[in-house]
C-alpha cells in the first residue's frame, strides 16, 4: 500500500514540476521526506532541475536559489560582459576621468592652458566726461591795440609752435619800432663822436671836457636805445628782426612793415575756436582779447564723479579702461588717473577725478559721456585660473586637469578674485594644463560617465 502510495505521488509531483517549476523545490523536499533517494527526487522535479542536476554545484545552487539564472551560467571568463550588462564607451573609463582623444578635444573647441600666476584686479564703474588737457590748450592773444589784418587759419587746420596764425595793423607797433630805430640811428652816431673825441683826447688834442661831455651823450644814447630794445621784447618782437625789416623796407618805402604784428601759436596742435575775423579792431578794453583757441588733442583728460563711497579706493596712477556711452561700448582705451581731488562737488558730493587718456586718432572728442572701469586694487597671486575654466560638479568646485587619455576632474578651493579669474588656493599647480574652455561639455560628459557607473 505504501508503494502504490509513493508512485501515485511521484507522478503527481512530475506533472506539477513540468507545469510550475517554481513548485520543485518544494515537491522534491516532500519526497526526501518521504524517503527516496535524491535521484528519485531529482526526476520527480522535473526538467529544470534535471538540467541543474547535471550543472556544477556551485551553479545548480544559485539556479535552485534566487530563480534568476534562467538556466544560464552566472560566471564569465575575464573581460566577458554577460547580456544585458551595460557595455561602458570609451568616453568614460574611470570614475572622476573623461576619455577623449585629442581629435575629439580639437572637434567639440575644448581649449586648454596652462594653470599660472598672475595678478587679480577688481574695478569700479563710474560715469566720466571727456575734457581738453587743459596743459594742452592755449590762446592767441592780442598783445597790442590794433586792427586784424589777417587771419591764416581756419577752424580745425593743425599748426605748429612760433608758426604765423594771424597779423594786425598796430599803431603801437609802429611807435615802439620806430622809437627803437631812432634809438639805434643815435645811438651809432654818438658813438662815432665819442670814439673820435677819445682819440683826439689821447693825443691832447681836444680838451677834456669835449671829450668828457661826448661820452655822457654816448652812454645816453646807448641807455635809450636799450630801453626802446626792451619795450619791443614786451611786445614779443626781436630787435635784430626789426632792424632787418627796416633795412628791406628801405628798398621797398612802399610796403612798410612797421605797422604789422605777427602773432604767433605758442604750442602746436589745432585750431578749435576762431573769435574774430578781419578788420576787428583788438587789444582795448572791451575789444576781443583773443583771435584763436588751440589744443593738442593728442591727450585729453576725463572728469569722473566717484562716490564717497567708494573715494578712498582710488589712487593715483591706478589704471583706467574707458567706454564710449554711460553703458559702454566696442571702442577701449587705456588711461591712468592723474588727480584725485582732496575736495568733494558740492552739488553731487562727490569728488573730482582726472584721468589722462590718449588719443592719437582723435576719435575721444570733448564733451562726450564715457564709462569708465577703475582699477581700485591690483593683487599678485600664485595660481589663477579664468572663471569659464570653473565648474560645480555635486556642489564643489573642478576644474579638468588635461591627461594623457583625456581629463581628470580636480576639486579646488579658490581665493580671491576679480572680474576674470580666480585665485587657486590649493588643488592645482603652476603648470598644470586644464581645459578653459567649453568645459561644460566635459561636465556633462563625466555626468554620462558616473550615471552609467551607478548601473
Amino acid at each position: 500500500m505504501r508503494i502504490i502510495l509513493t508512485a501515485l505521488i511521484l507522478a503527481v509531483g512530475v506533472l506539477v514540476g513540468a507545469a510550475v517549476p517554481a513548485v520543485s523545490g518544494f515537491v522534491q523536499g516532500l519526497l526526501i521526506s518521504a524517503g527516496l533517494p535524491p535521484t528519485v527526487s531529482t526526476l520527480a522535479s522535473g526538467p529544470t532541475a534535471a538540467k541543474s542536476a547535471e550543472s556544477p554545484p556551485g551553479e545548480a545552487g544559485h539556479a535552485a536559489g534566487d530563480g534568476h539564472g534562467h538556466g544560464k551560467p552566472t560566471t564569465k571568463p575575464t573581460g566577458q560582459q554577460t547580456q544585458g550588462e551595460h557595455e561602458h564607451s570609451e568616453a568614460e573609463g574611470e570614475e572622476g576621468h573623461v576619455k577623449m582623444t585629442a581629435e575629439q578635444i580639437e572637434n567639440q573647441d575644448i581649449t586648454v592652458a596652462k594653470a599660472e600666476g598672475g595678478t587679480l584686479s577688481r574695478h569700479i564703474l563710474v560715469p566720466g566726461t571727456i575734457t581738453p588737457d587743459t596743459d594742452r590748450i592755449a590762446r592767441v592773444p592780442a598783445r597790442v591795440v590794433g586792427t586784424v589784418a589777417e587771419m591764416r587759419k581756419r577752424l580745425g587746420d593743425a599748426v605748429k609752435k612760433d608758426e604765423v596764425v594771424a597779423v594786425l595793423d598796430s599803431r603801437e607797433v609802429a611807435d615802439a619800432k620806430s622809437e627803437y630805430l631812432t634809438a639805434s640811428v643815435k645811438a651809432d652816431l654818438e658813438k662815432t663822436n665819442f670814439d673820435r673825441q677819445q682819440a683826439l683826447w689821447d693825443k691832447r688834442i681836444s680838451a677834456e671836457s669835449a671829450f668828457l661831455n661826448a661820452k655822457a651823450v654816448y652812454s645816453e644814447a646807448t641807455l635809450r636805445q636799450d630801453l626802446a630794445r626792451q619795450k619791443l621784447s614786451a611786445l614779443g618782437l626781436d630787435a635784430a628782426a626789426v632792424a632787418k625789416l627796416a633795412k628791406r623796407d628801405e628798398t621797398t618805402p612802399n610796403l612798410s612793415s612797421l605797422r604789422q604784428y605777427e602773432l604767433r601759436s605758442p604750442m602746436s596742435g589745432r585750431i578749435v575756436e576762431r573769435k574774430v575775423d578781419v578788420g576787428t579792431a583788438v587789444g582795448k578794453e572791451g575789444d576781443p582779447s583773443d583771435l584763436y583757441t588751440v589744443a593738442d588733442l593728442s591727450t585729453v583728460w576725463i572728469e569722473l564723479a566717484v562716490p564717497t563711497s567708494e573715494l578712498a579706493k582710488v589712487k593715483e596712477g591706478a589704471s583706467v579702461t574707458v567706454a564710449p556711452g554711460q553703458e559702454g561700448g566696442e571702442q577701449h582705451e587705456k588711461g591712468k588717473v592723474v588727480f584725485v581731488s582732496p575736495f568733494l562737488t558740492a552739488d553731487t558730493r562727490a569728488a573730482k577725478v582726472i584721468v589722462a587718456l590718449p588719443n592719437k586718432d582723435m576719435a575721444w572728442r570733448p564733451g562726450t559721456y564715457v564709462t569708465a572701469e577703475v582699477e581700485i586694487s591690483r593683487d599678485a597671486v600664485p595660481v589663477s585660473v579664468p572663471k569659464a575654466a570653473l565648474q560645480t560638479v555635486e556642489g564643489k568646485r573642478v576644474v579638468f586637469v588635461r591627461t594623457d587619455e583625456g581629463f581628470e576632474k580636480r576639486e579646488v578651493e579658490l581665493g580671491r578674485s576679480d572680474d576674470d579669474a580666480y585665485e587657486v588656493a590649493s588643488g592645482l599647480k603652476p603648470g598644470e594644463v586644464i581645459a578653459v574652455g567649453n568645459t561644460f561639455l566635459l561636465k556633462a560628459e563625466l555626468g554620462k560617465s558616473e550615471a552609467d557607473h551607478a548601473h
